[in-house]
């Protein structure tokens, strides 16, 4: 069972609809995001940047978080600087917003710490996603670059400093703004997809860092979705059309649109805002200025259901698995069910010093962490695994014992190999030696 969930750039709230009734099943109040700044933080809560006038406060923006089941805002964080997109890994352990000013931010969710930031743009970031393993992140911006980062490198300071900049790849064909980046399947080898305000769609190489083909549309395109098969991808445009652009080398195009849109989906009075595909690889839901939202079945292209936001235009939309405790009152939930992360800090604890963000699988050791089990992660950070193997060790735990003897165990066996190693390069050198020696006699 899945959910869509939308909101809006003008006061309106956050809409919830179950995908296959079109029933509404719970609004949001007072949310005011911009494009890319609604996600759904490991399937446990909603977050949403929120952009505000200038003069309506010092810093003009902050972050919300929502339980599934309560309307209201439970936690408000006001970053630095306003965020524009968010982005969060598949089990909700980071969230990372594009700033304003061009800077990247990385927050860990459990403490709301600030663990990493980067100059990225020189203008305002405007799209953020990650590959499908997760390692790299990729930035679009105001600035026409579509920039690729790997999120290993940004916590290496020697492999920083070696590198002597900080992106891997550095796309800066687009000559105005970027205003979505899609990515397919493959880490390091997918294809990337960039929209920009110059009316193109271009398609890049991650393995080979250049770009594969550049489409011209007859209008901006601001939304994009890459159909999961990798055949085609959908452009949703200001002109309320939705065009299907084909990947394929050997595609024809429609002669109507131009070179590689092979056709389009459309009944939209205003432009498309934004688009994203359901589980199912076949349904495609797109969001409009028009303030509705649109099920499409993309074989037939025909529309399966229609949804109206409450007022004003639709330019976030959520496809999600649909939460347990989405219909549940907060009371029958318990404390451990409702309970958000903190809010994220405003600044670094340590200006120095690059935190480290080593994370394990916690299995037993939930149990060391009741915050851990409440906010149903599974996983600990460095900093709170070593608080833990301290408190062991002070214990006298016979279970540290036996961890630091086994860990002994493996280094000696490793030692072995290591020997039996050098003492075969040894013989094999030794051999070589002889027969040199005896044909030169």
């Amino acid at each position: 069972m899945e959910v869509i969930i939308a909101s809006s750039s003008i006061d309106s709230g956050i809409g919830c609809w179950d995908l296959q009734t079109g029933n509404e099943v719970l609004r949001y109040k007072t949310c005011v995001s911009p494009p890319h700044g609604l996600i759904s933080v490991g399937n446990r809560f909603l977050a949403s940047s929120q952009l505000r006038d200038a003069s309506s406060s010092a810093s003009g923006g902050s972050v919300l978080y929502w339980s599934w089941h309560k309307p209201q805002a439970d936690v408000k964080s006001f970053p630095v600087e306003p965020m524009k997109p968010l982005v969060s890994d598949t089990a909700g352990n980071f969230l990372i917003g594009g700033g304003a000013s061009g800077y990247i931010y990385v927050w860990e969710v459990l403490t709301g710490r600030l663990l990493n930031k980067w100059h990225a743009h020189y203008r305002s970031v405007t799209c953020l996603v990650l590959s499908d393993d997760e390692s790299l992140l990729i930035s679009g911006a105001e600035d026409g670059c579509v920039r690729v980062w790997s999120l290993f490198m940004m916590f290496d300071k020697i492999g920083i400093e070696e590198a002597g900049h900080l992106y891997q790849h550095n796309f800066a064909e687009h000559t105005l703004k970027v205003t979505d980046v899609a990515v397919g399947y493959g880490g390091s080898n997918a294809l990337i997809i960039s929209a920009s305000e110059d009316r193109t769609c271009k398609v890049w190489s991650l393995s080979k860092g250049r770009i594969l083909r550049d489409i011209v549309f007859p209008c901006i395109i601001d939304a994009i979705a890459l159909d999961p098969g990798e055949h085609v991808f959908y452009a949703g445009g200001r002109d309320g059309k939705i065009y299907i652009a084909a990947l394929n080398a050997g595609s024809s195009s429609n002669n109507t649109y131009g070179m590689h849109i092979i056709g389009s989906l459309y009944d939209h009075s205003k432009a498309i805002t934004c688009l994203t595909f359901c589980a199912d690889g076949s349904t495609l839901v797109s969001g409009s200025e028009d303030g509705l939202i649109r099920i499409w079945d993309t074989k037939s292209h025909n529309i399966i259901r229609m949804l109206r936001h409450a007022k004003g235009p639709v330019n976030n939309i959520l496809v999600v698995s649909r939460p347990e405790t989405i219909l549940k009152s907060p009371g029958s939930l318990g404390r451990k069910q409702s309970i958000l992360p903190p809010p994220l800090e405003k600044y670094s604890n340590s200006t120095e010093e690059i935190v480290g963000v080593k994370a394990i699988i916690a299995g037993q050791a939930q149990a060391q962490a009741p915050c851990v089990e409440q906010l149903g992660v599974s996983y600990i950070t460095d900093h709170v695994m070593s608080d833990q193997i301290k408190d062991i060790q002070q214990q006298g735990s016979a279970a540290a014992t036996e961890m630091e003897t086994e860990r002994l165990k493996q280094d000696l066996k490793r030692a072995m190999q290591l020997v039996q190693q050098w003492k075969g390069n040894y013989e094999g050198l030794q051999k070589f030696c002889m027969s040199q020696l005896l044909e030169n006699a």
